[in-house]
């Protein structure tokens, strides 16, 4: 431990084919605008997966992952005005980002032009994280600029809310950017840990709400998060009965998709956005686009201003991610089901376990 520093116990992996073991880190020292947080709940995200198994050919060993923290706030720094000694709070996918571009004046910090710093896996100053490379919410404690702490109003529970600093918002900013508003008919494909969460928003925000998934076995579910429509998309009839009856499609899985299929499914002016992240470009005619003034998008996380927004709309209309709450040593366990697709919907860690 480097003098001034706090420690923790971390959660790690030491090469892309290792398990989790427990470990000991380091935490900067509290500097005047930073807020150190005892982290009580942590998501699991495929993007930890793809971190941990260096499945990205970017991964600095030892990895701590871990994005979607949830925790109460242990200490803060002098100038500190933002949060206050046992708040809730929450870190998502951003620790910081340069303040000063277009983007980030505008809180858009995830579209910083400098690139935001990410909360793991993310190569920084000695200053900033001791090691050099940011480390994740898999951990007892971590210290976050108080600009990028978010704070988790009590109407909901820090177990739930977890997967909104992730999940959450990637779904919440592209259904505020594109106006899902009462009458506009979106359809979200999909429904995992990110689709679930898509459903319940476009729904609380009075959207008609369909879901395409590849079987029907969620149906059920997905009617009771507040679906109005659910379809198969391996029922190649599903494409000719919905041919032009939406407005806003969201797409959350990574899957190669038959891209124009789906744009065949928008009415004109109509918009799909990706969220998943599929390995192989793109195939398209621009037919599918031009003969109807349709477009194609995507969507990265939102800002801290737009998480914010996007946790308070959750909590006064008791919004939560459905999640299954694991103990430390079923990490390992829980990243082999979230790739065979085993889990409604979303894990997330109990840090009282560690």
């Amino acid at each position: 431990m480097t003098a001034g520093t706090t420690t923790a116990v971390a959660y790690a992996v030491t090469s892309p084919d290792s398990r989790f073991t427990k470990t000991v880190i380091d935490r900067r020292e509290l500097g005047p605008q930073d807020v150190l947080i005892d982290i009580k709940y942590v998501g699991i995200c495929h993007s930890d997966i793809h971190a941990a198994r260096n499945e990205w050919r970017n991964t600095a060993y030892p990895c701590v992952p871990g994005h979607e923290i949830a925790g109460i706030v242990a200490a803060v720094g002098s100038a500190v005005t933002m949060h206050q000694v046992g708040d809730r709070v929450g870190v998502g996918c951003m620790v910081d980002s340069c303040g000063t571009c277009k983007p980030c004046v505008a809180g858009e910090e995830s579209y910083c032009t400098r690139r935001p710093t990410m909360t793991y896996n993310y190569k920084v100053s000695e200053d900033f994280q001791p090691g050099g490379t940011t480390l994740g919410g898999y951990c007892t404690r971590i210290v976050v600029t108080e600009k990028f702490v978010v704070s988790i109003p009590e109407g909901i529970g820090l177990e739930v809310a977890a997967p909104l600093l992730c999940a959450g918002i990637t779904l919440y900013s592209p259904l505020r950017h594109w106006d899902g508003r009462p009458g506009k008919r979106v359809a979200i494909i999909g429904m995992g840990g990110l689709g679930h969460l898509g459903v319940k928003m476009a729904h609380a925000m009075g959207a008609q709400v369909t879901v395409l998934s590849h079987s029907l076995s969620k149906a059920d579910d997905g009617r009771r998060f507040g679906a109005d429509g659910y379809y198969a998309t391996s029922d190649p009839k599903t494409f000719a009965d919905l041919r032009g009856q939406f407005d806003l499609i969201l797409n959350t899985v990574s899957a190669d998709l038959p891209i124009e299929d789906y744009l065949g499914l928008l009415d004109v002016d109509g918009t799909m956005v990706m969220l998943g992240l599929p390995d192989r470009p793109l195939t398209l005619r621009t037919y599918f686009l031009a003969g109807f003034r349709r477009s194609l998008s995507g969507s990265w996380t939102g800002g801290i201003r737009e998480t914010q927004e996007m946790l308070d709309f959750c909590a006064a209309r008791g919004i939560g991610a459905e999640v299954e709450v694991i103990s430390a040593d079923r990490i390992d366990e829980a990243f082999d089901r979230v790739v065979a697709s085993d889990v409604r919907y979303r894990f997330v860690i109990d840090t009282a376990t560690f």
